[in-house]
């Protein structure tokens, strides 16, 4: 990592939910807590707690020098809402098979 850059991984318990409009687009118990040098709180939630039936894949990707190339996917009125890194850098290898929302909401 560059120097004062840090990013830390925990196994998070905390309930998250994501929902746009009237539907649940993921919810699960074991995210994972990205934490980044400069960044908010990321919650990244394992694949099998998505509903990946409900987003298309995006032509876009952008590109983080720690993390590595992100894939977005979008809902038909909100483009690039979620992203994953598909091989993620080894420092974060741990993010594989997660997504990440831009809102979240935090229960209990």
């Amino acid at each position: 990592m560059a120097s004062g850059h840090t990013i830390t991984i925990e196994q998070g318990d905390q309930h998250v939910r994501v929902v746009h409009g009237d539907q649940v687009l993921a919810e699960t118990r074991r995210p994972l807590v990205l934490r980044e040098t400069g960044s908010p709180v990321r919650y990244y939630i394992p694949a099998e707690d998505v509903r990946l039936d409900l987003l298309t894949p995006s032509d876009t990707h952008t590109y983080c020098p720690f993390k590595g190339t992100a894939s977005y996917w979008s809902l038909p009125d909100a483009a690039d809402l979620v992203w994953s890194y598909p091989d993620p850098k080894p420092d974060v290898a741990r993010i594989r098979d997660h997504l990440c929302f831009y809102e979240v909401e935090i229960t209990d």
